[in-house]
């Protein structure tokens, strides 16, 4: 199994719980999901509707970038493919600010996103998520950090450029691939550009 676990890494059969701030407290009436920015048609989603969309269930490892990594998950959920395919993807999208719950953002690659393995999250293990895990939907990058797979994730924004997310604008780095240890740092934003980085997601986000 060493094969399947990226440098510097540990296993654990354990799922830890991390995370910056509060479990949200939400209410799925009211709960909505959004894809827009660089697409033909974007579109909103209550929460009834996501969950009403053909499932898929994806087998994989995830590896936080503190350092453990889970073996042999089972998510389920919407796959990310059939959101950007309805959204109608802009060949001047190149990459992507995840958006989450109380202002949290990450960012990927539309090749990173744009991936067969890749889930808005429902449940694991046969189970709904748990709050703490990401209820009621998480996005599943399995291939990246698991600081990239944004829990409580409540949209896309389709951009034609790469602008850090709050991980990111705090240090860790701008990928996050586990296998060649992209943990932190990137090239090193200045502050100006931190700044700069800082005020394009506050008017993205609105």
């Amino acid at each position: 199994m060493t094969n399947r676990i990226p440098p510097g890494q540990v296993e654990t059969t354990k799922w830890p719980v991390l995370h910056y701030g509060d479990v949200p407290k939400v209410d799925t009436t009211k709960w909505t999901f959004t894809v827009s920015g660089l697409v033909e048609h974007p579109f909103t989603l209550s929460y009834a509707e996501l969950v009403a969309l053909p499932h898929k269930t994806v087998s994989c490892d995830i590896h936080c970038v503190t350092r453990w990594s889970r073996l042999d998950n089972s998510f389920e959920g919407v796959p990310v493919q059939a959101l950007l395919t309805r959204a109608g993807v802009q060949a001047a999208a190149k990459f992507c600010l995840v958006v989450a719950e109380q202002g949290f953002t990450t960012n990927l690659p539309l090749s990173d996103l744009d991936r067969p393995d890749n889930l808005v999250a429902l449940g694991w293990a046969g189970e709904p998520l748990t709050p703490e895990h990401g209820w009621p939907a998480r996005l599943l990058v399995p291939r990246l950090y698991f600081w990239k797979s944004a829990k409580w994730v409540r949209g896309f924004e389709l951009l034609d450029k790469d602008i850090p997310g709050f991980w990111e604008q705090n240090g860790y780095h701008m990928h996050g691939d586990p296998w060649t240890e992209e943990r932190y740092g990137g090239r090193g934003l200045t502050q100006h550009e931190i700044n700069k980085f800082r005020n394009a997601s506050k008017t993205i986000l609105g």
